[in-house]
Protein backbone atom coordinates (compact mmCIF):
# COMPACT_ATOMS: atom_id res chain seq x y z
CA UNK A 1 0.00 0.00 0.00
CA UNK A 2 1.09 3.34 -1.07
CA UNK A 3 0.82 6.07 1.67
CA UNK A 4 -0.99 9.75 0.53
CA UNK A 5 -2.36 12.44 1.41
CA UNK A 6 -5.60 14.79 0.13
CA UNK A 7 -5.49 18.28 2.62
CA UNK A 8 -6.20 16.64 5.97
CA UNK A 9 -6.82 12.94 4.96
CA UNK A 10 -4.57 10.94 4.90
CA UNK A 11 -5.00 7.15 2.81
CA UNK A 12 -3.71 4.12 1.78
CA UNK A 13 -3.51 3.57 -2.32
CA UNK A 14 -3.94 0.27 -3.14
CA UNK A 15 -3.15 -1.59 -6.61
CA UNK A 16 -5.96 -0.66 -9.37
CA UNK A 17 -8.71 -3.77 -10.43
CA UNK A 18 -10.82 -3.71 -13.53
CA UNK A 19 -13.53 -1.93 -11.98
CA UNK A 20 -15.15 0.70 -13.08
CA UNK A 21 -15.34 2.90 -10.06
CA UNK A 22 -13.26 4.01 -7.06
CA UNK A 23 -13.89 1.87 -3.63
CA UNK A 24 -12.95 3.64 -0.57
CA UNK A 25 -13.03 2.04 3.25
CA UNK A 26 -12.35 2.58 6.58
CA UNK A 27 -10.78 -0.71 7.51
CA UNK A 28 -11.50 -1.82 11.43
CA UNK A 29 -8.05 0.52 12.51
CA UNK A 30 -9.73 3.61 11.01
CA UNK A 31 -7.03 3.51 7.92
CA UNK A 32 -8.38 4.92 5.06
CA UNK A 33 -7.70 2.32 1.80
CA UNK A 34 -8.20 3.33 -1.61
CA UNK A 35 -8.59 0.99 -4.81
CA UNK A 36 -9.16 2.33 -8.30
CA UNK A 37 -9.59 1.43 -11.41
CA UNK A 38 -6.45 0.41 -13.31
CA UNK A 39 -4.98 3.55 -15.39
CA UNK A 40 -6.04 6.08 -12.47
CA UNK A 41 -2.89 8.16 -11.92
CA UNK A 42 -2.77 8.87 -8.31
CA UNK A 43 -3.24 12.52 -8.69
CA UNK A 44 -6.91 11.44 -10.35
CA UNK A 45 -7.30 9.18 -7.41
CA UNK A 46 -6.09 12.54 -5.15
CA UNK A 47 -9.03 13.98 -6.95
CA UNK A 48 -11.49 11.11 -5.87
CA UNK A 49 -10.53 11.23 -2.07
CA UNK A 50 -11.09 14.83 -1.94
CA UNK A 51 -14.65 14.61 -3.52
CA UNK A 52 -15.50 12.11 -0.94
CA UNK A 53 -14.11 14.07 1.77
CA UNK A 54 -17.30 14.68 3.45
CA UNK A 55 -18.12 11.28 3.40
CA UNK A 56 -14.66 10.11 4.55
CA UNK A 57 -14.80 12.86 7.42
CA UNK A 58 -18.55 11.41 8.50
CA UNK A 59 -17.28 7.64 8.65
CA UNK A 60 -13.67 8.41 10.71
CA UNK A 61 -16.05 9.99 13.20
CA UNK A 62 -18.62 7.29 13.60
CA UNK A 63 -15.32 4.91 14.37
CA UNK A 64 -13.72 6.45 16.52
CA UNK A 65 -17.58 6.55 18.28
CA UNK A 66 -17.47 2.87 17.73
CA UNK A 67 -13.97 2.19 19.74
CA UNK A 68 -14.35 4.44 22.44
CA UNK A 69 -16.09 1.44 23.70
CA UNK A 70 -13.35 -0.85 22.85
CA UNK A 71 -13.52 -4.05 25.12
CA UNK A 72 -10.74 -4.97 27.91
CA UNK A 73 -10.86 -8.25 28.89
CA UNK A 74 -9.12 -9.82 32.78
CA UNK A 75 -7.58 -13.33 32.94
CA UNK A 76 -9.91 -13.89 35.80
CA UNK A 77 -12.56 -16.55 36.73
CA UNK A 78 -15.87 -14.63 36.49
CA UNK A 79 -14.81 -12.48 33.08
CA UNK A 80 -16.82 -12.88 30.46
CA UNK A 81 -15.92 -14.55 26.53
CA UNK A 82 -17.86 -14.17 23.48
CA UNK A 83 -18.54 -17.18 21.21
CA UNK A 84 -20.79 -17.80 18.62
CA UNK A 85 -22.50 -14.25 19.92
CA UNK A 86 -23.20 -15.66 23.49
CA UNK A 87 -21.24 -15.06 26.75
CA UNK A 88 -19.70 -17.51 28.89
CA UNK A 89 -17.68 -17.12 31.81
CA UNK A 90 -14.37 -17.97 32.52
CA UNK A 91 -13.30 -20.22 35.15
CA UNK A 92 -9.54 -20.96 35.90
CA UNK A 93 -9.01 -24.81 36.54
CA UNK A 94 -5.93 -27.21 37.08
CA UNK A 95 -4.79 -30.19 35.55
CA UNK A 96 -6.89 -29.53 32.59
CA UNK A 97 -5.62 -32.11 29.55
CA UNK A 98 -6.11 -29.15 27.25
CA UNK A 99 -5.33 -25.10 27.45
CA UNK A 100 -8.90 -24.36 27.15
CA UNK A 101 -11.96 -26.03 26.77
CA UNK A 102 -16.09 -25.19 26.85
CA UNK A 103 -17.84 -26.98 29.45
CA UNK A 104 -21.20 -26.53 31.05
CA UNK A 105 -21.45 -23.23 28.90
CA UNK A 106 -18.27 -22.14 30.75
CA UNK A 107 -14.71 -21.53 29.22
CA UNK A 108 -12.40 -23.65 31.49
CA UNK A 109 -8.50 -22.17 31.23
CA UNK A 110 -5.80 -24.35 32.03
CA UNK A 111 -4.12 -21.94 35.18
CA UNK A 112 -0.72 -23.08 34.19
CA UNK A 113 -1.06 -20.84 30.68
CA UNK A 114 -1.24 -17.66 32.55
CA UNK A 115 1.32 -18.87 35.34
CA UNK A 116 4.02 -20.24 32.89
CA UNK A 117 2.83 -17.47 29.33
CA UNK A 118 1.15 -15.16 31.32
CA UNK A 119 -1.48 -13.18 29.32
CA UNK A 120 -0.05 -14.16 25.94
CA UNK A 121 -0.58 -17.34 26.95
CA UNK A 122 -4.17 -17.05 27.90
CA UNK A 123 -4.83 -15.50 24.41
CA UNK A 124 -2.65 -17.73 22.31
CA UNK A 125 -5.46 -20.22 23.64
CA UNK A 126 -8.56 -19.17 23.07
CA UNK A 127 -7.08 -17.96 20.01
CA UNK A 128 -6.16 -21.97 19.19
CA UNK A 129 -9.90 -22.81 20.30
CA UNK A 130 -11.68 -19.96 17.66
CA UNK A 131 -8.94 -21.28 15.08
CA UNK A 132 -10.65 -24.89 15.44
CA UNK A 133 -14.34 -23.94 15.91
CA UNK A 134 -13.60 -22.00 12.80
CA UNK A 135 -12.56 -24.42 10.46
CA UNK A 136 -15.44 -26.41 11.73
CA UNK A 137 -18.16 -23.95 11.44
CA UNK A 138 -16.61 -22.12 8.04
CA UNK A 139 -16.26 -25.23 5.96
CA UNK A 140 -19.88 -25.94 6.71
CA UNK A 141 -21.06 -22.84 6.10
CA UNK A 142 -19.19 -22.31 2.85
CA UNK A 143 -20.45 -25.21 1.88
CA UNK A 144 -24.33 -24.69 2.42
CA UNK A 145 -23.91 -20.74 1.03
CA UNK A 146 -21.76 -21.44 -2.19
CA UNK A 147 -24.16 -23.05 -4.38
CA UNK A 148 -26.86 -20.59 -3.46
CA UNK A 149 -24.29 -17.34 -4.44
CA UNK A 150 -23.26 -20.40 -7.93
CA UNK A 151 -19.08 -20.42 -6.76
CA UNK A 152 -17.04 -23.11 -5.47
CA UNK A 153 -14.18 -22.15 -3.12
CA UNK A 154 -11.24 -22.73 -3.91
CA UNK A 155 -10.13 -23.39 -0.05
CA UNK A 156 -10.56 -21.73 3.38
CA UNK A 157 -8.32 -20.67 5.88
CA UNK A 158 -9.08 -19.01 9.99
CA UNK A 159 -5.77 -17.04 10.90
CA UNK A 160 -4.87 -13.74 12.30
CA UNK A 161 -6.11 -11.29 9.68
CA UNK A 162 -5.27 -7.87 12.30
CA UNK A 163 -7.90 -5.56 11.06
CA UNK A 164 -9.66 -7.37 8.92
CA UNK A 165 -12.74 -9.67 9.12
CA UNK A 166 -12.03 -11.57 6.02
CA UNK A 167 -10.98 -11.94 2.54
CA UNK A 168 -10.95 -13.81 -1.01
CA UNK A 169 -7.72 -13.73 -2.24
CA UNK A 170 -6.48 -13.90 -6.02
CA UNK A 171 -5.88 -17.09 -5.45
CA UNK A 172 -9.67 -17.81 -4.72
CA UNK A 173 -8.65 -19.12 -0.82
CA UNK A 174 -11.06 -17.78 1.32
CA UNK A 175 -9.58 -15.88 4.63
CA UNK A 176 -11.43 -15.64 7.52
CA UNK A 177 -10.48 -13.96 10.93
CA UNK A 178 -10.47 -16.11 14.18
CA UNK A 179 -12.62 -13.80 15.81
CA UNK A 180 -15.19 -13.97 13.67
CA UNK A 181 -15.95 -17.10 15.80
CA UNK A 182 -17.34 -14.53 18.74
CA UNK A 183 -20.42 -13.13 16.24
CA UNK A 184 -23.73 -14.50 16.09
CA UNK A 185 -24.24 -16.86 13.91
CA UNK A 186 -26.68 -14.89 11.27
CA UNK A 187 -23.47 -12.54 11.19
CA UNK A 188 -20.99 -15.58 10.65
CA UNK A 189 -23.22 -16.13 7.65
CA UNK A 190 -23.11 -12.50 6.71
CA UNK A 191 -19.35 -12.50 6.37
CA UNK A 192 -19.23 -15.89 4.16
CA UNK A 193 -21.73 -14.63 2.19
CA UNK A 194 -19.61 -11.28 1.51
CA UNK A 195 -16.30 -13.22 0.65
CA UNK A 196 -18.16 -15.72 -1.51
CA UNK A 197 -20.06 -12.65 -3.63
CA UNK A 198 -16.48 -11.61 -4.56
CA UNK A 199 -16.08 -14.75 -7.14
CA UNK A 200 -18.71 -12.17 -8.50
CA UNK A 201 -17.51 -8.69 -8.21
CA UNK A 202 -14.11 -8.11 -6.58
CA UNK A 203 -15.44 -4.07 -5.52
CA UNK A 204 -18.49 -2.77 -3.35
CA UNK A 205 -19.93 -1.94 -5.98
CA UNK A 206 -24.10 -1.63 -6.35
CA UNK A 207 -23.35 -5.23 -8.66
CA UNK A 208 -21.74 -6.02 -5.71
CA UNK A 209 -24.11 -5.38 -2.91
CA UNK A 210 -26.96 -7.15 -5.35
CA UNK A 211 -24.80 -10.19 -5.33
CA UNK A 212 -25.45 -10.32 -1.43
CA UNK A 213 -29.12 -9.34 -1.68
CA UNK A 214 -29.72 -12.23 -3.33
CA UNK A 215 -28.97 -14.50 -1.09
CA UNK A 216 -29.15 -12.36 2.20
CA UNK A 217 -32.27 -9.95 1.26
CA UNK A 218 -31.54 -8.88 5.13
CA UNK A 219 -28.02 -8.12 4.63
CA UNK A 220 -27.61 -4.48 5.92
CA UNK A 221 -29.24 -5.41 9.12
CA UNK A 222 -26.80 -8.03 9.61
CA UNK A 223 -23.66 -5.22 7.96
CA UNK A 224 -24.88 -2.93 10.51
CA UNK A 225 -24.95 -5.05 13.50
CA UNK A 226 -21.13 -5.78 12.59
CA UNK A 227 -20.29 -2.51 12.06
CA UNK A 228 -21.70 -1.22 15.28
CA UNK A 229 -20.36 -4.24 17.64
CA UNK A 230 -17.49 -5.36 16.02
CA UNK A 231 -15.28 -3.33 18.59
CA UNK A 232 -16.97 -5.86 21.04
CA UNK A 233 -15.33 -9.22 19.23
CA UNK A 234 -11.82 -9.15 21.21
CA UNK A 235 -10.10 -10.77 24.11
Amino acid sequence: MSPRKVRDIEYHLLPGTSRTTTDIVIERDGKVVVRPPVGYEPERVDEVVDSKRMWIYRNLADWKDLNACAVVREWVSGETFLYLGREHLLTLVSGQARSLMLKNGSFCLERSCIERLGPAGARDAFKQFYINKGQERFHARVDFYAPKVGVRASGIKVKEMGYRWASCGTSGILNFHWKCMMAPPRIIDYIVVHELCHYHQQNHTDAFWNEIDKVLPDYRERKNWLRLHGVMLDI
